[in-house]
């Protein structure tokens, strides 16, 4: 990797979000692209100057060799799972299964990296969902995730003041996950109703790149008709 150049981690790389927004981060930042798929990893490193595949589990963050990262500038949380269905339906397994991924993951991963973040007075980005502002039927246990995800962002804010952290709220986006998300709904897919990939990798580099005089807090991203 390149001295001169800032260092991102990006969780969830391998596909949908996560990938777009390595894609968005490349021209500025050397990457390390986190995930659990090598093969995709590895190939979307191939693509980009300055990335390498970072495969591990974040369920099982043994498996993450955080120690070794000598310098980290910035960490995007990217992966998650949405596992829908009606409250009273929910098994104590989907609630940890979710908690699990979507807020315990990202809350001792940026621990175990907070020494580099702070020598970097880096930043961290928590790719949070629409459904961590509003709870609808059917995602009770997804926007409870979402929702302590919020939070997190928001204690980590106050604890950690050399840090920026910034919530992205993105709509739905055509992505894998989505499509399952879709099949759990038993709706049809219409990809022109959702954004793309790419637009929520550019809001996320926009906030990275923000001067450093700016914080920003929270992005909220909207799909437009079209």
């Amino acid at each position: 990797m390149d001295a001169a150049r800032p260092v991102a981690l990006v969780t969830g790389a391998s596909s949908g979000i996560g990938s777009a927004i390595a894609r968005s981060l490349a021209p500025t930042h050397d990457l390390l692209l986190g995930g659990r798929d090598e093969t995709a990893l590895s190939l979307l490193a191939a693509e980009l100057p300055g990335a390498e595949a970072w495969p591990f589990d974040l369920t099982n963050l043994a498996s993450a060799d955080t120690a070794h990262i000598a310098r980290l500038d910035v960490v995007v949380h990217s992966a998650g799972v949405a596992l829908l269905g009606p409250l009273g339906e929910a098994s104590a397994d989907v609630w940890r299964q979710t908690f699990d991924l979507n807020v315990v993951a990202v809350a001792e991963l940026t621990r175990l990296l907070l020494p580099q973040l702070r020598a970097a007075s880096g930043h961290v980005v928590l790719i949070n969902s629409g459904a961590g502002l509003r709870a609808n039927p059917g995602w009770g246990v997804y926007a409870a995730s979402k929702f302590a995800l919020r939070a997190y962002a928001d204690a980590l804010r106050a604890d950690e003041p050399s840090l920026r952290v910034t919530s992205v709220f993105p709509g739905r986006t055509d992505t894998p996950m989505q499509r399952e998300v879709r099949r759990q709904e038993g709706g049809e897919y219409d990809a022109t109703q959702y954004l793309e990939p790419a637009s929520v990798g550019r809001a996320v580099a926009s906030a990275v790149l923000a001067t450093p005089d700016a914080h920003i807090t929270e992005l909220v991203v909207r799909p437009r008709p079209r």
